[in-house]
């Protein structure tokens, strides 16, 4: 088994920036996608997410709580669901400012799975705003590490 840590990546622009991530778990699509659909359970393997409110399902409209904005609560949208596959959640309102999370599950050999996670930014707002959103990189690391750990059966 590998030992490097999950680096995300980041790339922007005037009117857009995003993250990504992508990182190979030994678990099945199966199991993996039933973490990132357990709104209960979300905070226990995931030290990312404070809680999450509301079922994680197409057309649903979630409560979600980080630790990074505690007074906060966003308020993604769920789509574009195609079970054990992928999602998009979205939160904001176009052309203002809008982040748009899409999560990825593609079978691979011998068992494992690549999650890949991806967050983008966009809108006529976001130059002014930009300077007060945290580093995503760090979030999102720890995020598919969590998930890795969790979905591998492995203790933190």
């Amino acid at each position: 088994m590998e030992s490097t840590k999950a680096k995300a990546t980041k790339t922007g622009s005037a009117f857009r920036m995003d993250c990504a991530i992508t990182i190979s778990i030994h678990a099945s699509p199966e199991r993996i996608w039933a973490l990132l659909t357990d709104a209960a359970g979300f905070p226990s393997w995931n030290s990312t997410v404070t809680s999450i409110e509301g079922e994680i399902a197409a057309g649903r409209t979630l409560k979600l709580k980080v630790p990074s904005a505690k007074d906060r609560v966003f308020t993604p949208k769920v789509s574009n669901v195609e079970a054990g596959r992928t999602m998009t959640w979205s939160d904001g309102m176009a052309p203002m400012f809008k982040g748009v999370r899409t999560f990825t599950l593609t079978p691979k050999a011998d068992g494992i799975t690549e999650f890949a996670m991806r967050e983008e930014f966009a809108g006529v707002m976001l130059p002014m705003i930009k300077g007060s959103l945290p580093d995503f990189g760090p979030v999102f690391e720890a995020y598919a590490e969590d998930l890795k750990r969790a979905a591998e059966g492995k203790s933190s």
